[in-house]
């Protein structure tokens, strides 16, 4: 299913996109986070009320909103996952090529969160170098601890798309990527989610990002550094992952900073990241 959370009469109910249209789910769960809870359950019921398609809207008469437009705690990142960007990344700081011996984790604040065709502020005068990364990102569907790689992708709920947004210059100000990462609206996300059982396997798949038409970023997940269930069975290490939880696994070569010069984003750029099986989340940059 793609599963969506969606607005509309000024209210925001789960959904489930079919056929360009929305099934409502709101007799299911009272919102995304809601029906994750639910597990294997919530998904069937979530089946049955699309079979039965009781309630349903037109996709292009709602407001689609981040499938989960606040979750409870903030979005787990991965940062230099891909081989070429962390080389780009290093070039870019006048260091030598070199890759993570482990996965790096950071996380951007929940404030981040960010709709489809939502406007990224650009927060003139705070910043002027801001960046676009796409992301496959994963939801956990179920709490564990010290998960076995072998069992990782039994704990993941679906897959969705993430545009870390990153003000580059705050993140040499302040030494750490949190902080550049964390501006209000700077994680765009959807524009759904897409179940498990619907893409079991993402480990080989297309990623892009356009800037005003033009591609930037083209690379697949098969050349992740450290792919999913690594990632996950890492984060669980000694520490609870909870359902609902959100997991970004990184970005591929071909980020702004990384050209000669650099480039950052502008007043109305508008920014597509697409990957295969998912969509395309489309957003516009503010004015200043």
């Amino acid at each position: 299913m793609l599963l969506v959370t969606y607005e509309a009469a000024g209210q925001q109910r789960p959904g489930a996109v079919v056929d360009h249209e929305v099934v409502d789910l709101g007799g299911v769960a009272h919102d995304m986070l809601a029906l994750i809870d639910l597990g294997s359950a919530g998904l069937e019921q979530a089946q049955a009320a699309v079979q039965a398609r009781a309630k349903v809207l037109p996709l292009a008469d709602v407001v689609l909103q981040a499938p989960i437009p606040r979750p409870r705690q903030n979005i787990v990142c991965l940062g230099m996952n891909y081989a070429e960007h962390a080389y780009e990344s290093n070039r870019s700081k006048g260091l030598p090529p070199s890759l993570p011996p482990h996965p790096v984790f950071f996380t951007k604040a929940t404030t981040t969160v960010n709709r489809p065709d939502g406007i990224i502020p650009l927060n003139h005068g705070l910043t002027s170098q801001l960046d676009w990364e796409v992301e496959l990102a994963f939801v956990i569907g179920r709490t564990g601890k010290d998960i076995p790689k072998a069992e990782a992708l039994s704990y993941i709920f679906g897959y969705t798309i993430i545009n870390d947004i990153s003000a580059r210059d705050l993140q040499s100000q302040h030494q750490q990527f949190f902080k550049g990462k964390s501006l209000d609206g700077s994680c765009p996300m959807g524009p759904w989610i897409v179940t498990a059982d619907e893409l079991p396997n993402a480990s080989d798949l297309a990623l892009k990002l356009r800037v005003n038409g033009t591609l930037m970023q083209d690379s697949r997940s098969s050349d992740l550094i450290f792919d999913i269930p690594t990632c996950l069975a890492t984060l669980s290490q000694g520490q609870t992952v909870q359902a609902g939880d959100i997991v970004s696994t990184g970005t591929p070569s071909g980020v702004g900073m990384a050209h000669t010069p650099p480039i950052s984003l502008q007043a109305g750029d508008v920014v597509e990241a697409e990957i295969e099986r998912i969509g395309v989340l489309r957003n516009t940059v503010g004015q200043p």
